[in-house]
Formats: C-alpha cells, sequence, structure tokens
C-alpha cells in the first residue's frame, strides 16, 4: 500500500497493510487512529490486558502497529483505544478478517492464504454479461433452507453451496447474489448494517469456507454476486462509531451522520475513509473471486440523507466515481451493480463520460409500476394502461436490472403473488403472467428465494423457505412454470443478446387499453420471439394485430395451459401471417388469448404468406381454388394444408 494514496483516497489495497497479517514468527498488527492517546492490543495471548503490548505510532501517522511473536491463525485480539478525554474502548479491527460468532466481538486472525482457487478458466472467460444472459437468484445464505442441527439451523458456506448449486442449475439461474456476507452484529438487519467491512460473518464458517463456497459455485458455472454496504455502518461503540474517540468514519455533524436507519454515514470527504470502503469493495472481488458486488442504498450517497430536496453529495458522488473507475481497472469483467431509486441521469456510464462509473442499475421503477399495476382490478387497468408500458421510454438511458428483490416481501408489503389482484387461483393465474412479462421484458432479472414457489408468507430471515408448499398441485406448477420460463430466457438469444440495443425490441401493439392488451417482439438475428400479454379478465377467441413479414407463429411457452396449472387447452396449433393489412402492417395474425393470460410465440420468417384472400380466391401455396370449386382439395382447406406440407418438409425460415 502506498500511505500517500491512503490519506489521499486513491488506495485500494489498504486491507494488505493494516489489520492481523501472518509472518514466519508472529503476527504484525497495524490499527489506524490518528487521535487517540496510545493503543494497546490485548487478547488471550495476554489474558486481555493490553499493559504490556502497546502499539507504536509511527510518527504523527496515526498508524499503530506491533508484532507478537508466537501468535497464530485462530486466535483471538482486540485494539484498546484510549481517548485524549481519558476514556478507552476496546475495538474491533476495522480492517481484521474474522470474528467470533455474535453477541461475542472479538476479531480473530485468520490465514487468508489457507485455501487456494481452482476457477482459474472460470475467472478467464468471465465478462460484465452485457450480451449474455443474467437470471439471479437472490439469497439469504441463513434462511434459504435450514440445517436441523444446530441452534440457528445455519448451513456452512461450503454446505449451503453443495445443496443451492443443484437446484439452482435445475431452475435455470446464472448467478446467486447473497445478501451481505460481512459480519454483522443483528441478524434483523439481515448484514446491511456492518461492523467488519473486511470479514465474513462468522455465522456460516470463516474465510475459507467462504472461498469454498465461490469456487464450488464457479465449477458448476455460476457467478456469485455479494451486496456491499458503501453508505452507513452499524453504531455499535465496539466498531467504527468515534474509533479514535473522535468522529474519525462518520460524519462529526449529527444531523448528517445518522441515518435514517438509525446507523452512521461514512464521510466521504475524509481520504482515508474513501480508502477503507474502496479497498474493501476490492478485498471482496480480489480475495473471494466475487463476480460483481451489488452496492446498496446509492441514492443516499448520491443525495444528502438520501433526500433529492438537500442536494447532490458532491464528495460523495467523487467517491463513487473514484472507487468505481478503479475498480473496473482492477477488474473488468466483474459487475459493479447499484441499487438506486433515483433518476440521477448516468449512473451505468463510465466515469471518463462523466458517469458513475456502474455496470447495472435496479430498475426501482420497472418494479413500482408493474407490481403497483397488478394489484389492480382488470378493469380498472385500462385507465391505468400505459403504467405497464412506461419503462420502455427510459430503459435504454441505463444498463438495467430488473429486481423482485427482498424488499418487496418484508415489513406488511405481502409477497409477490399475494401482490396480485383477486382470489387465489386468479393470483396464481397473474403472477405467471407477471414473470412473462418480466422475463421478455430487456434487462437482466432478479428474484428472491421463495418468490418461486409462491410463498405467501412474507419473508422472515429466522425460517427457511416454506418448501412444503411444493406438496400443493399449485405451487408445484408455478415452480415448473418458472424453471421453463427462466431456461427459455438463458437459452435463446432474443432475450438477451442486444439488452441494451434499441433496435432489439419493438412493441406491435401498444394502445388497445380498451382490450388491455399488449404485444411486443425480442429479437437477435433470427431468433424471434412475440410477446402477448392479456391484462383484462376477458378472453379473446379471435384477436387480430398487424405484422410486417410472412411468418408462422409457434406457441414457446404459456402459464396458462393445463400442464402449469391454467386452463387454456387449445390444440398448439402453427399460426400464419396472413396477406390482409391492420393499421400500417401489411399482414396480420389471428391468435386466442386466454383471460389474464400470456403467450410467448416462437417467430420464423418464411418468404410468403400461408394464403391470401382476394376476391373471393384463395392462394394456397400456388394452387388457387375458387370458392365455387368442389374438388376435394377446394372443400377441404387443410387437405391443401397437408398436401403442402408434405412438399415442403424441410422449411428453412429466411431473413428478410
Amino acid at each position: 500500500m502506498n500511505i500517500h494514496d491512503f490519506y489521499i483516497g486513491k488506495s485500494f489495497d489498504a486491507y494488505t497493510y493494516f489489520g492481523s497479517h501472518i509472518e514466519e514468527d508472529g503476527v504484525t498488527f497495524r490499527v489506524y487512529a490518528p487521535k487517540a492517546e496510545k493503543v494497546e492490543l490485548i487478547g488471550d495471548f495476554n489474558g486481555w490486558n493490553g499493559s504490556g503490548h502497546v502499539m507504536e505510532q509511527d510518527g504523527l501517522s496515526g498508524i499503530y502497529s506491533i508484532k507478537i511473536p508466537g501468535m497464530k491463525a485462530g486466535d483471538l485480539y482486540k485494539y484498546r483505544v484510549y481517548h485524549k478525554d481519558g476514556t478507552s474502548k476496546d475495538r474491533f479491527d476495522p480492517y481484521g478478517n474474522g470474528s467470533e460468532v455474535r453477541p461475542r466481538t472479538a476479531t480473530r486472525v485468520v490465514d487468508l492464504d489457507a485455501y487456494q482457487f481452482t476457477d482459474q478458466e472460470w475467472m478467464e472467460k468471465r465478462t460484465k454479461n452485457y450480451d449474455s444472459p443474467v437470471n439471479i437468484y437472490e439469497v439469504h445464505a441463513g434462511s434459504w433452507r435450514k440445517n436441523q442441527e444446530g441452534e440457528n439451523g445455519w448451513y456452512r458456506y461450503d454446505q449451503l453451496a453443495e445443496r443451492l448449486i443443484p437446484y439452482v442449475k435445475e431452475m435455470g439461474y446464472t448467478h446467486v447474489e447473497f445478501l451481505p456476507l460481512a459480519e454483522h452484529p443483528s441478524d434483523e438487519s439481515w448484514g446491511y448494517q456492518v461492523s467488519g467491512f473486511f470479514c465474513p460473518t462468522s455465522r456460516y464458517g470463516d474465510a475459507v469456507d467462504l472461498k469454498k463456497m465461490v469456487d464450488l459455485f464457479h465449477k458448476e458455472g455460476i457467478g456469485v454476486i455479494m451486496d456491499f454496504v458503501p453508505v452507513h455502518f452499524v453504531k455499535n461503540d465496539y466498531c467504527l462509531l468515534q474509533f479514535d474517540g473522535t468522529a474519525l468514519y462518520e460524519y462529526p455533524e449529527p444531523e448528517i451522520g445518522y441515518s435514517e436507519w438509525g446507523t452512521c454515514n461514512f464521510n466521504y470527504y475524509r481520504g482515508d475513509v474513501c480508502t477503507f470502503l474502496q479497498s474493501a469493495a476490492d478485498f471482496w472481488l480480489s480475495v473471494f473471486h466475487f463476480d460483481g458486488i451489488r452496492m446498496d442504498a446509492i441514492s443516499n450517497v448520491i443525495y444528502w440523507q438520501g433526500d433529492y430536496s438537500k442536494g447532490v453529495n458532491a464528495g460523495a458522488i467523487t467517491f463513487i466515481q473514484t472507487m468505481n473507475q478503479g475498480l473496473q481497472e482492477r477488474h473488468p469483467t466483474a459487475m459493479l451493480i447499484a441499487e438506486d431509486s433515483t433518476n440521477y441521469p448516468k449512473v451505468t456510464a463510465p466515469v471518463e463520460y462523466d458517469g458513475l462509473g456502474f455496470d447495472y442499475k435496479w430498475d426501482m421503477g420497472w418494479m413500482n409500476d408493474t407490481l403497483n399495476y397488478f394489484k389492480l382490478h382488470p378493469y380498472d387497468r385500462k385507465y391505468n394502461y400505459h403504467k405497464l408500458s412506461f419503462s420502455m421510454t427510459y430503459f435504454y438511458r441505463e444498463h438495467y436490472i430488473l429486481p423482485l428483490s427482498h424488499d418487496e416481501v418484508v415489513h406488511g408489503k405481502a409477497t409477490i403473488i399475494q401482490k396480485m389482484w383477486g382470489h387465489y387461483d386468479l393470483k396464481f393465474q397473474q403472477v405467471k403472467t407477471l414473470y412473462a412479462y418480466m422475463f421478455t421484458h430487456p434487462g437482466k432479472k432478479l428474484n428472491f428465494m421463495g418468490n418461486e414457489i409462491g410463498m405467501f408468507r412474507e419473508w422472515d430471515q429466522s425460517k427457511e423457505c416454506d418448501w412444503m408448499l411444493l406438496d400443493y398441485p399449485k405451487h408445484q406448477l408455478l415452480k415448473k412454470y418458472l424453471m421453463e420460463l427462466n431456461h427459455l430466457y438463458i437459452t435463446q438469444p432474443a432475450f438477451y443478446d442486444g439488452d441494451y440495443n434499441s433496435e432489439h425490441f419493438r412493441w406491435l401493439e401498444v394502445n388497445a387499453k380498451e382490450e388491455r392488451v399488449y404485444i411486443y417482439e425480442r429479437f437477435s438475428g433470427d431468433n424471434r420471439y412475440v410477446i402477448i400479454l392479456n391484462m383484462s379478465d376477458n378472453e379473446y377467441p379471435s384477436f387480430r394485430f398487424g405484422y410486417d413479414h410472412p411468418a408462422v407463429f409457434q406457441e414457446a411457452l404459456s402459464g396458462e395451459r393445463t400442464e402449469y396449472g391454467g386452463y387454456f387447452s387449445d390444440v398448439k396449433e402453427d399460426i400464419w401471417t396472413e396477406k390482409r393489412g391492420y393499421k400500417w402492417y401489411d399482414y396480420s395474425v389471428t391468435v386466442h388469448i386466454p383471460a389474464l393470460g400470456a403467450i410467448i410465440y416462437k417467430v420464423d420468417w418464411k418468404e410468403e404468406c400461408r394464403c391470401q384472400e382476394d376476391d373471393k380466391v384463395f392462394e394456397l401455396f400456388g394452387l388457387k381454388v375458387q370458392e365455387d370449386d368442389h374438388s376435394a382439395d377446394a372443400a377441404d382447406e387443410s387437405a391443401i394444408i397437408a398436401k403442402y406440407n408434405r412438399m415442403n418438409k424441410d422449411v428453412t425460415p429466411k431473413d428478410d
């Protein structure tokens, strides 16, 4: 670490210098406490009496260090920091890599080199996935499933991976995103009120176990993302609060020093604090090979206290830009994701173009508009018709991820399926339509654990997901449908290639307010899909819409099919465009749309239509048949179609 860079907020590797570091003849400890009167190292090795182990300050640097022969990995310690007013506090190491299990608070010496990764092939092939599928399964490590052994039911990191990986692969997810895995004192904070920014939480094991977990995911081709909290820290007095007797990490002014969550806001106007945070981000990417970090509550970084009316926090903007630019240089294939609910511009633009430097941003507007729309009675949806289409008016401004996250299924908000309008059966009917819309809409996807099985109980971090629901057909079939939808998304380029290119999406019908029907197309080269959404409770046996090319439509997936718990039992027949103009299109298609349902069609372009109507003459594949022709072929149009099919067994779709 460059000391000058540390002070001015340019360093990204402070964890290689500060904290505890194992050497051949002992362990060296370094801590930063510039306003302290003195600092002692205490631990098991000296009976927690630091009088004989006063740390030495390097000049007036504020950096205290000491080397203790004979100490080793696993040993416990704290810093006893003496303040100018004569008081003292025993502190957790801000750069510590291990901890006792809460409620105990000592730091543990860790050998970060005790496990070596075997994921070189994965790391070399890894990309930011702009034109690849990203289907994220958001997980709370302590409550996805519970181990029946032990008081809290927590699996170790590597044990969890062994159980989670098969499920993730079966369901068709490409990435797992864990709620924060940094050390935190309160289970109820889910990890968002952090005490150890360089320390894997001891609830699920140690650094070796966490490395094993990530390595196991990579071996199976699954990416791993972790939530990171660069905005605030827990105010327990053994952590960062008034660390050296003064406001070292937090703002000194109470009105901006405390957050809405009862935590302390980081002071981005101090270079040493900026170094601390950006080094923590680098730590998780470098040491643990995480494939991305999702940064929480970025709106509270952009604006003072997260309040637009209080103005932009210029120092915080500079910090985010410096951090992201540095991380992009050091980890060019890792994904940097912002959870940002504001409309602040250029969140996902590079810093050199005045952006914030993130790769992706959660589309909170899409989430809110969509869920509010699905709460409405179908009749009222026609008065809010464009609430569902509005996202496409701004979508290409940023690189968006569509999230249905843990935040939407807690604190009385109701679960995703509960939010759907109507009674029990109708909720299942509509949640499948919701997911069809989500997974065919441009943008990467994120879904929280339990959503895929239709949980009606809000998430509780102390209980595992309600897996017993899979004993009931409705929940089984919802899971089956979402699995099929996930696999359709990750295997068909139309749904991810060119995600952020407006030329790969078009509306075919976005003005059917009375019918509450939406139709759009996703495409990449010859890979084309048309998606039809019916948000009304009316069934449309013959709904016609325009198309601009001869084509055949083949049903790929519909949640209203009986095999997914629906009622739609029409025979899956190919539907051809007709040479019959509709609106500004030269061709049209007529389909049967179930009430409150969605249908996804695979579209293959052809050189000509199957039939066209012209002066009571039907031209069928080159055979002209008059209405008064009573020949066998003329009398039965299906016979002519069958004849054509026999003549054209191998029809290759051609581009326009």
